[in-house]
C-alpha cells in the first residue's frame, strides 16, 4: 500500500514537469518560419494547409489590399489566446506565429503569407503541430477559426 501514493506522487511531478517545459520550449524561427507556398504537408495528420494550389483547401480573395489583408491578418492572429507572433511581421507579408495549448502548453505553429490576387489579396497558410501524430484536427479548426475572425473584422468599418 505504501507504493500507490509513492507512484502517484511521481506521476504528479511528471505531469507538472511536463507541463512547465512545454510551456517554456523554445520556438526557434529558423525551423518553424516556412513559406506556406512551397511547404511539404507531412503524413501525420497534425497539419493544415490553406493555399490557393496543393493544400487542403484555398482561402478566399478579400477586396483590400495585401498591405491592409497582411495587418488584419497579424491583428486576428494576435488576438487568439496564448498566441505571438515569432518571426516575419505584417510589412514583410509573411508571418509565423505560436500558439499554445491551454492546460499543457504544446506549441502549434501557423506560418502565414499575404498574396495578392485578382481583386484583391488572399492568404497562405501551414498551421501544424511540433509533438504528436494527431492533432484531433485542431490546426484545421484553426484556421477555419481565424479566417472567420479575419472576416468579421475586415467587414467592421475602420475607427
Amino acid at each position: 500500500m505504501k507504493i500507490l501514493p509513492l507512484l502517484l506522487l511521481v506521476l504528479g511531478l511528471a505531469a507538472i514537469g511536463g507541463a512547465v517545459w512545454f510551456h517554456t520550449v523554445s520556438d526557434d524561427p529558423a525551423v518553424w518560419h516556412v513559406d506556406p507556398l512551397t511547404a511539404t504537408k507531412p503524413a501525420t495528420p497534425n497539419a493544415a494547409l490553406v493555399r490557393p494550389e496543393g493544400g487542403d483547401r484555398a482561402a478566399p480573395v478579400y477586396p483590400v489590399t495585401p498591405e491592409a489583408l497582411s495587418e488584419a491578418f497579424d491583428a486576428t492572429a494576435l488576438a487568439q489566446p496564448r498566441t505571438s507572433r515569432i518571426a516575419g511581421r505584417p510589412d514583410d507579408l509573411f508571418m509565423t506565429y505560436v500558439q499554445r495549448s491551454a492546460l499543457w502548453g504544446f506549441p502549434d505553429y501557423i506560418s502565414v503569407r499575404i498574396l495578392p490576387a485578382e481583386g484583391g489579396a488572399t492568404w497562405a497558410a501551414f498551421s501544424r503541430s511540433r509533438y504528436g501524430h494527431s492533432d484531433l484536427g485542431v490546426n484545421a479548426k484553426r484556421l477555419s477559426d481565424w479566417q472567420a475572425a479575419l472576416e468579421a473584422r475586415l467587414a467592421r468599418p475602420a475607427s
